[in-house]
């Protein structure tokens, strides 16, 4: 299918006339800077920060073979996903369809910008159907949106669905992987540069380590790059989430035995909940988190909170009855859950 992204994108933002920051004009170096306002003492931190994240999109894109030019850096992934409808629904013509059940952000995001948001039902095991989300759009669709292992149910989407449903949809696919680090495989980046209308989000929040510093990533065409680079609040990014984004990016050792060490905690609860006689259902998961059916799960996340450990009732969200997301914590974190789930009694 034919793309042609400036269909896509509304009609003000292809005709503004973006803010032309002073560290855009003249990035930061050795020059005597009087063209911002800014105070002359307290270095480095005087000074606005680089508006294009230029050094830490370069460390990006070498760690992950994308061009520099085709990745976007904002606060976490929300502000991409908060970009992606400023750049294309005009509020109340048109739409977003979504999976369901899925990360509700998006669903608060198309609330905020005005856009009627459409839900597709993923099969009874969580995996996806294309027909079904296709049958959800129509002409006024802009986004649709996929998360990739979904969260709460923790699955990996099946890759060759995901490409049938970017081949055969005319406006953008997003496919939020914020936990593909988890996952044995399956992220959509080697498919960029053949499908123009995909966008990859991912975040520094999960595998690496620093959801306080509030870093996402989109990757994308470079077009649409530029047009949320144009849309973005000039200095999206201060300086010291730029510092320690670049330096997170160098603990490749650290990121890898994180890994290793959740993936391995993650099946040891899983055989401690299977053999539980207050558990029903342990659903597979390829993410940092276990959903798990409970016999009386309100009861159950109750007597959790009661000892000081907190997790997550999933329990209405469609074919999750019952459930708690339970995130995978530290040796020590999980000993105690393990203890407490013990000494529950009905």
């Amino acid at each position: 299918m034919s793309f042609d992204l400036n269909t896509l994108i509304r009609k003000n933002i292809r005709e503004l006339k973006p803010y032309s920051s002073a560290r855009l004009e003249h990035p930061a170096g050795r020059a005597v800077f009087l063209d911002a306002n800014e105070n002359p003492y307290n270095p480095p931190l005087n000074r606005y920060p680089d508006p294009l994240h230029r050094e830490l999109r370069k460390k990006i894109a070498e760690e992950l073979g994308v061009a520099p030019e085709k990745i976007f850096t904002g606060n976490g992934s929300d502000e991409a996903i908060d970009l992606l409808f400023r750049a294309t629904c005009d509020p109340g013509i048109h739409n977003v369809t979504a999976v369901d059940p899925t990360y509700g952000m998006y669903r608060v995001a198309a609330a905020i910008h005005g856009t009627e948001y459409r839900q597709a039902r993923l099969n009874e095991d969580f995996s996806l159907h294309p027909g079904r989300v296709l049958e959800k759009t129509d002409r006024n669709t802009r986004l649709i949106f996929l998360c990739s292992p979904n969260n709460p149910t923790g699955n990996l989407l099946d890759r060759e669905a995901m490409q049938e449903l970017v081949g055969r949809f005319a406006g953008l696919v997003v496919v939020d992987e914020a936990y593909i680090d988890f996952a044995p495989e399956g992220s959509m980046m080697p498919y960029l540069d053949r499908f123009p209308n995909l966008v990859v989000l991912q975040t520094f929040s999960k595998a690496r380590a620093a959801a306080g510093i509030r870093l996402g990533m989109a990757l994308a065409s470079s077009q649409l790059i530029s047009v949320l680079d144009i849309i973005k609040a000039p200095y999206n990014l201060n300086t010291l989430t730029l510092e320690a984004g670049i330096k997170i990016l160098s603990m490749h050792r650290e990121k890898e035995e994180w890994i290793r060490l959740i993936r391995r905690e993650k099946e040891r609860l899983r055989t401690f909940l299977l053999k539980h006689p207050e558990v029903e259902t342990v659903f597979p998961s390829d993410a940092n988190f276990i959903l798990v059916r409970f016999r009386n799960a309100g009861k159950m996340k109750i007597w959790l909170e009661r000892q000081g450990i907190m997790v997550r009732d999933r329990s209405r969200e469609p074919g999750c009855s019952g459930c708690l997301r339970i995130t995978v914590g530290s040796r020590e974190e999980n000993d105690n859950l393990i203890k407490q789930i013990e000494r529950y009694e009905t």
